[in-house]
C-alpha cells in the first residue's frame, strides 16, 4: 500500500541542492595553501588514489540521498488504515428552569435546614448534571421571558455554573411555560435528528406555578414541540403552600399551586411523563428515573487509524550522515600510516 503524506509541501524542497550547485557562485580557489603541514605528500598522495577509485563518486550521491530520505521523512509518510465511525451514545437535553417570583418560597428542606425553592433545585440538578456522561447539556432559564442560557453542549460545568448564578426573579416574577417550549423547539430544531430516535431530544421543565405570561399558550407549544419529536417531562414542584416551622410557630407561606392538568397535557402530548415533587427527596427521585430515559445512538466523528513512517526515512538518512563523517577521517588514518 502507497504511504500518505500529511505534510506532502515539505517533498518542494527536493531540488534545493542542485538549485544551489545550479545557480551559487563557486568558491574561488586558493592559490596558496593556508595551512602547511609536514604531511602534505601523504595528502596527495591519498587523494591521487581516491581518484583513481570510484569513492568520490559514491561520497558524491550519498549526500543527495541523504538530503532525499530528509525530505521524505519531513513529509510525515503515513500508513492509513481503513475509515471507521464509531457510534456515540447520549441525548440532547435541555433543562428549562422556573425562576419566577414563587421560586423564593423557603418550603423545602435540605440538610435538615429550610431552604428556597430554588437552591433545592441547584442541588439536586447539580446531582443529575455530574451523571448526563456523553449528554449534550443546555439551559433555559425563564420567568415572565425564557432565556437561553447555554447551548447545547458537552462542557457539563458550564451548564452547572450557570444554574448555580441564577437568581429568582432574573427573567421577571411571572411564569411563561409556552414561551420556554417554543425557545427549546427552537434550540433543538437546528439539531439533526436520527431516524426513528425520537427519545435524542428531550426537554425538562421544571416549574411550580401557573403559567400568566408570554405570547405562546403552553398546549399551543406543546403541538408544535409534538411535530418536532421533541419529548418533554414536566415536573411540578412545590410544597403547596405548606407551614414552615419557625420558632415553634406555623407560619403559612404564599402558594402558587401548581397546574398539573396542563403540564400533565403538555408531557402526553410530546411522549413524556409528568411528575410531582413537593420536596427535595422525591425531586432527586424524578430526575433518577429520568436518568433511566432510552439513550439513541448517534454517529461519531470520521476517524481513520495513521501509524507514523517517519522514523525510518529519518534514520537512514542520520546513518549516511554518520558514514559520510566518520569516512574522511578513515581515509586519513590509512594514509598517514
Amino acid at each position: 500500500m502507497v504511504p500518505d503524506f500529511a505534510w506532502p509541501w515539505a517533498l518542494l524542497a527536493l531540488p534545493v541542492p542542485w538549485l544551489a550547485m545550479r545557480f551559487l557562485p563557486v568558491a574561488p580557489q586558493r592559490l596558496q595553501a593556508a595551512l602547511r603541514v609536514p604531511y602534505a605528500r601523504a595528502f596527495e598522495a591519498m587523494r591521487a588514489s581516491a581518484d583513481r577509485s570510484r569513492r568520490p563518486r559514491l561520497r558524491r550521491w550519498l549526500p543527495l540521498l541523504g538530503w532525499l530520505l530528509l525530505c521524505i521523512a519531513a513529509a510525515r509518510p503515513q500508513q492509513l488504515g481503513e475509515i471507521v465511525q464509531p457510534p456515540h451514545s447520549g441525548r440532547d437535553l435541555l433543562l428549562a428552569v422556573d425562576l419566577s417570583g414563587s421560586m423564593r418560597q423557603e418550603d423545602m428542606r435540605l440538610g435538615g435546614t429550610s431552604v428556597d425553592r430554588l437552591t433545592a433545585i441547584k442541588a439536586v440538578l447539580g446531582d443529575f448534571l455530574s451523571r448526563r456522561v456523553g449528554d449534550r447539556v443546555g439551559l433555559i432559564l425563564f420567568g415572565t421571558q425564557a432565556y437561553a442560557v447555554t447551548p447545547l453542549t458537552w462542557d457539563r460545568e458550564s451548564v452547572r455554573q450557570q444554574l448555580r448564578s441564577s437568581e429568582v426573579g432574573l427573567a421577571g416574577q411571572n411564569t411563561a411555560i409556552g414561551d420556554a417550549i417554543a425557545l427549546a423547539v427552537k434550540r433543538l430544531r437546528v439539531q439533526p435528528k436520527q431516524p426513528g430516535a425520537a427519545s435524542t431530544r428531550v426537554l425538562v421543565l421544571l416549574t411550580d406555578g401557573v403559567n400568566n405570561a408570554g405570547a405562546i399558550e403552553p398546549l399551543k407549544a406543546a403541538d408544535v414541540a409534538a411535530a418536532e419529536h421533541l419529548r418533554i417531562y414536566t415536573i411540578g414542584f412545590g410544597g403547596d403552600g405548606q407551614a414552615d416551622p419557625l420558632l415553634g410557630f406555623a407560619l403559612p407561606t404564599q402558594g402558587d399551586s401548581v397546574d398539573e392538568q396542563t403540564l400533565r397535557t403538555i408531557a402526553q402530548r410530546t411522549g413524556g411523563r409528568f411528575f410531582r415533587a413537593r420536596d427535595t427527596e422525591a425531586l432527586a427521585g424524578i430526575y433518577a428515573e429520568l436518568d433511566r430515559v432510552e439513550p439513541a445512538l448517534r454517529a461519531g466523528r470520521i476517524e481513520r487509524p495513521r501509524t507514523e513512517l517517519y522514523p525510518w526515512p529519518l534514520a537512514a538518512a542520520l546513518l549516511l550522515g554518520v558514514l559520510l563523517i566518520g569516512a574522511p577521517a578513515i581515509s586519513m588514518r590509512r594514509g598517514i600510516a
